[in-house]
């Protein structure tokens, strides 16, 4: 899904523009990326937490050259789902392992049900 895609999604509804969904999508990411910048974590339930995290300073090498080179410490995003968003992205998979067509229940990785 892309930008465009999310605000047409937005825009769609209610009776809204399509600059009124850019401009609500603009908002929601700068809003995110704000708060980011300033330390803080964004939390929305349901969905996940946004936080930074710290990277240490390192030693890296120049692909091309071969030369050492010092990485300074940053900050980078992280994302980490709430447990909600990861239950359903995998309810297929959880419907598919739960032996669905099987009598017992369990399934014998030697003898697996019929199709």
């Amino acid at each position: 899904m892309t930008k465009a895609d999310l605000v047409d999604k937005v825009t769609s509804l209610g009776d809204l523009t399509r600059r009124d969904g850019e401009v609500i999508v603009d908002t929601m990411f700068e809003a995110v990326i704000g708060a980011l910048k300033a330390d803080d974590k964004v939390e929305i339930r349901g969905f996940g937490s946004f936080r930074t995290r710290k990277r240490n300073p390192r030693i890296g090498r120049n692909p091309k050259t071969g030369a050492r080179v010092d990485v300074p410490a940053k900050r980078v995003p992280f994302f980490k789902p709430a447990k909600e968003l990861r239950d359903m992205v995998n309810i297929e998979a959880k419907t598919r392992s739960n032996g669905a067509g099987s009598v017992s229940g369990s399934v014998d990785p030697h003898h697996p049900p019929p199709m």
